[in-house]
């Protein structure tokens, strides 16, 4: 929930996704209400995406601002994917919200273009191919990198994943 500002080299991050995705027809583009989500799409070209607070990241509740290390501290092998986090969303609270990203990708005429963050992409992901929302846990992701999830022959599937622009 914590609303930060883009660092220098995530603002440079933000402005090299800009040719990789320029000429590409989105029908939609979807951001998190947060400021480094809504910056990072201004910054690769998409100024009028449409805010969804279905894309905000996985609310961890008395964990927020907490380092795994920190977390594992208190509670030895702590991990969001197995562990609650007190005071936070589920992962089935979470799962909702991104099942609301897929329908509204699906129900699209055209390619969705989606700026958010590590773990809703994740489990976005994991929701896309109809996997648990744990499974988010096995798609390492990068900032600002590019993901491709589509559709061969009637399944979803996971085109490009985790792509330096």
């Amino acid at each position: 929930m914590t609303d930060l500002d883009l660092t220098e080299s995530g603002s440079a991050s933000a402005r090299a996704l800009a040719v990789p995705l320029a000429g590409i027809d989105f029908v939609q583009v979807l951001t998190s209400p947060r400021r480094r989500a809504r910056v990072t799409a201004e910054l690769a070209g998409f100024s009028e995406a449409i805010v969804d607070d279905d894309l905000t990241e996985w609310a961890y509740g008395d964990y927020e601002g907490l380092t795994t290390t920190e977390i594992r501290e208190m509670v030895p092998g702590w991990s969001v994917w197995t562990h609650p986090s007190p005071g936070g969303e589920t992962a089935r609270q979470v799962g909702e919200r991104l099942d609301h990203i897929v329908a509204r990708t699906r129900a699209a005429d055209g390619k969705t273009l989606v700026f958010a963050h590590g773990h809703s992409l994740r489990v976005l992901a994991a929701r896309w191919l109809g996997l648990d929302v744990t499974d988010g846990r096995i798609f390492d992701l990068d900032t600002a990198t590019i993901s491709v999830l589509g559709v061969d022959r009637g399944t979803p599937v996971v085109s490009r994943w985790n792509l330096e622009p």
